[in-house]
């Protein structure tokens, strides 16, 4: 039986371990949004308090160590979804508290740094669970799979949020549902990871060390000491300058009205358009990407990808300057952004895989998504004043010139022609 579970083919647990680490990441990035812009908080709010959620993201390569010292990698795992379960049903009961939003900001916070732990742990088992070219094959199937988590999230949750608020006329109430079922699925995720997941021999505590705070130190000077570090941390830093704040406010803009500059969509066609048509082609751009590196390289496919990556962001120029009503159009639109933005995506995470490469590689890793989240958070804070600004249209006019920096960081990145090739 154990050694079943250590050969455990990877399609048994790769999907549901990347569509769990997917659910907190939708509910900080945009089902916060959404309720919070149903609740009648203030695109600049909402932009500056939910990009401070990103903030366990960014710090937790401080505390990766520890998961890399302490216990395996499987039970970090395990636990933590736990903990993430009891912290999405305790948002559930913040819906009504007088200090709701003070309150339930606090609550997604514990879920915020329960989360970005959980990713140190499963990022790492990834690599130690699977050999390296399964690595590259295997990069789609976790991107789509935690896609997939974004269409029930940002697809279904906020359509079924929408039919709530319709139906018990109080988006307080309707949110708190949303949250019981959000906690119900993750503590499902628990159970079946605590039986389904491998025990690779590999997965083991790194040895017992007199000095921690050595070993600790050791690990992030390690780090520090890659060949070409400062152009490693400008691509993790600017590669996504522009994309970060799209992000932030493509929900505010589908949900506004038109007298604001928005496309005033509901709750519901937003939930059709953004968040299930879109991250479908979101899915299959990311899976289709997966596939390409793993014929051709990651040096071959970085160029191509990164202008799939921003390129596409010009049709939210397009929409906020002809503000169609017609859903069929808008959702194609997204889709085709949504398509380039997954498809390039991979590049990123294969460079991400590539720098961690090496000893202390889960701790690695984590450092190289820590600057990916700090590339995020720090342009998503300042994406609401932005838009509140310049207005919508010329919001997204000067996205289009925030992603210069990630060509020229493209330009200035060395790869292995070999690395991620079978």
């Amino acid at each position: 039986m154990e050694q079943a579970a250590q050969q455990r083919n990877p399609w048994w647990w790769i999907p549901t371990l990347y569509f769990g680490q997917g659910i907190p990441y939708v509910v900080v990035m945009t089902l916060s949004v959404v309720m919070y812009k149903n609740t009648g908080i203030s695109n600049t709010d909402i932009a500056l308090y939910t990009g401070w959620l990103y903030l366990p993201w960014v710090i937790k390569p401080l505390w990766s160590p520890v998961v890399e010292m302490f216990r395996t990698k499987r039970l970090w795992i395990v636990a933590l979804q736990l903990l993430i379960g009891a912290s999405l049903a305790l948002v559930a009961f913040t819906t009504h508290l007088p200090s709701f939003f003070q309150m339930s900001l606090a609550v997604l916070w514990l879920m915020a740094f329960s989360s970005a732990t959980h990713d140190i742990a499963a990022d790492g088992f990834y690599m130690l669970a699977l050999r390296k070219p399964q690595q590259a094959a295997f990069v789609g199937v976790r991107s789509t799979f935690y896609r997939l988590a974004m269409i029930a999230g940002q697809g279904g949750l906020v359509a079924l949020a929408g039919l709530l608020i319709k139906r018990l006329g109080d988006p307080h109430a309707a949110w708190s549902v949303v949250f019981f079922v959000l906690a119900a699925v993750f503590l499902a995720l628990f159970a079946y990871h605590q039986w389904m997941l491998p025990r690779p021999a590999a997965d083991q505590p790194a040895p017992e060390s007199s000095n921690l705070l050595r070993e600790f130190l050791q690990t992030f000077a390690a780090f520090f000491r890659k060949d070409g570090i400062l152009v490693i941390l400008g691509f993790l830093l600017l590669f996504r300058l522009g994309e970060a704040q799209l992000l932030k406010m493509a929900m505010p803009f589908l949900l506004d009205p038109a007298r604001v500059g928005g496309l005033g969509l509901s709750n519901e066609a937003v939930g059709l358009a953004y968040g299930t048509i879109g991250v479908v082609a979101l899915t299959l751009g990311g899976l289709l990407g997966g596939v390409t590196i793993a014929r051709f390289g990651l040096k071959r496919c970085l160029w191509p990808m990164a202008f799939a990556v921003h390129v596409p962001d010009l049709v939210f120029v397009y929409l906020s300057s002809a503000l169609p009503d017609n859903l069929l159009l808008i959702s194609a639109t997204i889709a085709a952004e949504q398509f380039g933005y997954g498809f390039g995506f991979t590049s990123y995470m294969m460079y991400m895989i590539m720098v961690a490469d090496g000893e202390h590689k889960t701790a690695h890793y984590a450092i190289c998504t820590g600057f990916m989240a700090l590339g995020m958070m720090l342009p998503q804070m300042a994406s609401g004043w932005i838009q509140n600004m310049l207005g919508y249209q010329h919001f997204f006019i000067w996205v289009c010139f925030a992603t210069v920096p990630a060509f020229i960081m493209t330009a200035l990145v060395k790869i292995d022609p070999a690395f991620g090739r079978e």
